[in-house]
Formats: structure tokens, C-alpha cells, sequence
């Protein structure tokens, strides 16, 4: 009989999960608090070994089909050209491919059998209980189910980890920035980026496909917000970047008039073990790295091959477990080291900083 699991999050790190143990025999449900796949958010980079991960799930040729390519450009408060670049083109990126997230997930989804993977959406986990043998589970709707294990790849705020791993704050650590993105389609934009800085702040407009998103970031000690309300998270915006130049006003308004505005803190998630029991965490719900890394989606791609080949190799799911969080650990804290480096060159603190980041492409 095919053991029972369930995958908390049908984004690119639960449906990655849910494609690699399908693939080794688990029966597996996903279950997902949206109405359906989540859309939107700025394109994501696949890097490094997610590549051969990519390749191994039979994608990285679609992958590749949709690869975005274009030249970015740093621009001063009237809209005046600084410096073009391609990101890509930098040595350290090289091979690397960059994809509407949108896409990635659609390619994920579609990379599951159909019908051998039980998606679940507009619903959620209420309770987690372990037992030796199983774990028994109940839902916001629905009648409790007992599974063999179940996986959290909820995310940063990962509802699964608050269940069973305690609080958040237990994990997070800030990196004293925040960051919001909303689509605004009355602005307009090239065929690339168009970045601005002031110091402590920057804003950006990213076209791809028929969308403009615009992103902001801005510096500053810890705020005492709640990643659910929408409309504190407006008058913060407003605050921050009243004075501002270039085409902030603009962005700002799109931001107030959104109703599907994201707003978060930079930080990530560090714990000791992201297993417990029979459950296990993957991708941001595990080590959220921060944007500036440019790796939460390889990450997580990468984690969700790691643990199922564990599972896999190992009939002691124990054994397995620690193996997941012993040999991923070393790489995962190496690129969360990264993310000083990555917002010191996003958002610097001084026009000195600005002149710098800038001189990487001259």
C-alpha cells in the first residue's frame, strides 16, 4: 500500500515535492489555501544545481523555452539613462535563466500526472497531531485524514511550522529592510528594468509579457506591522516615500489603489532542524534566504530533490530526515550569507554606496 503524504502549498516548492515523491510511489495530496495556483509576483532565477534538478524532472528544456532575456537600465530622478546591463551577462550568473514565476509554476504544475496527485485548493490544515504510526490531520473544511507525512512548503510564513515548530519569530531574523510589489498597468516601461536609488530606497519597474510590476525597497529598523493588513501596510508605503523622486509618485499610487499589493519584511528563516517527527519543512517555510539572494527558488527546487531522494534511499524515514537536514545545511547557510552583500548592492545607505553599485557595470 502507497504511503499516504501531505504537501501544504502548491507553489514551486510543493509542487516540486509533490512531482519527486509521486515519482517514487508516495500517494500524494496537496493541499493549498488559495483558490487555485498562485499568480503574479516579478520574475525568479533557476541556478546552479536546480538546473540539473530542472533536467532530471524532464522541464529544463520548457524551462529554456521561456527564459526572459533582456537588458536592465539605472536611471537617475528624470528618467535619464546612468548604465545598461544584462544581468546575465555577468560572469557569476552565467548559465543561469531567468522565468516569470507565473510560468515556472505552471510548468511545475503541469509536470505532475495528471490524476496522480490530489490537489486540494481553498482549504487549509487547522490541526497537525503525531502519533508513532501516522499523523492525523484536520481542515478548515473537510473530514480529518491520517497521512504518513506531511510537508510544510507553505512559505515564510509557513502555517505548518507555526503548528508544529512554535512561532515565527523563534526562526526569523530581519535584515533591516522592507519590500512591496504590485502590478501597475498604467505605468509604462521599456523592454527591460528601470532602476532608481535614493539612499536607503529604491524603486524599480519590471516589465515582462503584457505586465509592468512595480518594487520598492526601503531601509529601516524594525517596524511593528502586521503582514496581513493591507492598509497599514499603504500608510507605511506613503510614509516612506512621500519625498521621493523619479516616478515613485506614480508607483505609489498604483500601490494605494491595489488590491493585490505584497508587502513584506527582508528576512530569513534559521532553524535548528527543519524536521520534527513526521513532518518536514521545504523551501521558504525551511530557510527562507531573502530576495537579495536571487536563490529562494533554486532552493527550493533543490531542497524538495533532496528530501525525496532521502525518503527514498532510506526505509527509516528517520534516517532520511537527517539526512536532509544534515548534508542541505552547509550549502543553505552559505547562501544566506549572501544577502548583506545582495542588499548593499540593491538598496546602499549613501550616494557613495549608490555611485559604487553602480560602478559594478561601467
Amino acid at each position: 500500500m502507497k504511503k499516504q503524504v501531505l504537501i501544504s502549498g502548491a507553489s514551486i516548492a510543493g509542487l516540486s515535492l509533490a512531482y519527486w515523491l509521486n515519482h517514487f510511489g508516495y500517494a500524494v495530496t496537496v493541499i493549498e489555501i488559495s483558490k487555485g495556483l498562485r499568480r503574479g509576483g516579478s520574475p525568479i532565477d533557476v541556478r546552479g544545481d536546480a538546473l540539473r534538478v530542472a533536467e532530471e524532472m524532464g522541464i529544463l528544456d520548457k524551462i529554456k523555452a521561456k527564459e526572459l532575456v533582456h537588458t536592465d537600465e539605472i536611471v537617475n530622478a528624470d528618467n535619464e539613462t546612468i548604465v545598461s546591463f544584462s544581468i546575465n551577462a555577468q560572469a557569476e550568473y552565467s548559465g543561469d535563466i531567468e522565468i516569470t514565476r507565473d510560468d515556472l509554476v505552471d510548468i511545475l504544475y503541469e509536470n505532475i500526472p495528471v490524476g496522480d496527485v490530489q490537489l486540494i485548493f481553498d482549504n487549509k490544515i487547522e490541526t497537525i497531531t503525531q502519533h508513532k504510526d501516522c499523523i492525523e490531520v484536520t481542515f478548515q473544511r473537510g473530514a480529518p485524514r491520517e497521512f504518513d507525512f506531511v510537508f510544510g512548503a507553505d512559505g515564510t510564513h509557513s502555517s505548518v511550522r507555526k503548528l508544529v515548530f512554535g512561532e515565527e519569530e523563534k526562526y526569523s531574523k530581519f535584515f533591516g529592510a522592507y519590500f512591496a510589489i504590485v502590478e501597475a498597468p498604467l505605468l509604462k516601461a521599456g523592454t527591460g528594468a528601470l532602476i532608481y536609488r535614493e539612499p536607503g530606497k529604491l524603486a524599480a519597474l519590471y516589465p515582462f509579457k503584457n505586465i509592468v510590476n512595480a518594487f520598492v525597497v526601503f531601509r529601516s529598523p524594525k517596524l511593528p506591522y502586521d503582514y496581513k493588513n493591507d492598509a497599514q501596510h499603504k500608510q507605511i508605503l506613503k510614509d516612506k516615500f512621500k519625498d521621493s523622486s523619479w516616478k515613485i509618485p506614480q508607483i505609489l499610487d498604483a500601490m494605494m489603489n491595489s488590491d493585490n499589493l505584497y508587502f513584506d519584511e527582508v528576512c530569513q528563516i534559521h532553524m535548528p532542524a527543519w524536521t520534527n517527527g513526521r513532518v518536514a519543512l521545504v523551501g521558504d517555510a525551511a530557510y527562507t534566504t531573502g530576495f537579495p539572494t536571487g536563490m529562494g527558488t533554486s532552493l527550493a527546487m533543490l531542497g524538495a530533490s533532496i528530501i525525496a531522494h532521502a525518503l527514498h534511499a532510506n526505509e527509516d524515514y528517520n534516517s532520511a530526515f537527517a539526512k536532509y537536514n544534515d548534508s542541505y545545511r552547509p550549502f543553505v547557510e552559505g547562501v544566506q550569507a549572501g544577502i548583506t552583500r545582495g542588499l548593499n548592492w540593491l538598496v546602499p545607505e549613501t550616494e557613495e554606496g549608490i555611485q559604487e553599485a553602480i560602478e559594478r557595470f561601467l
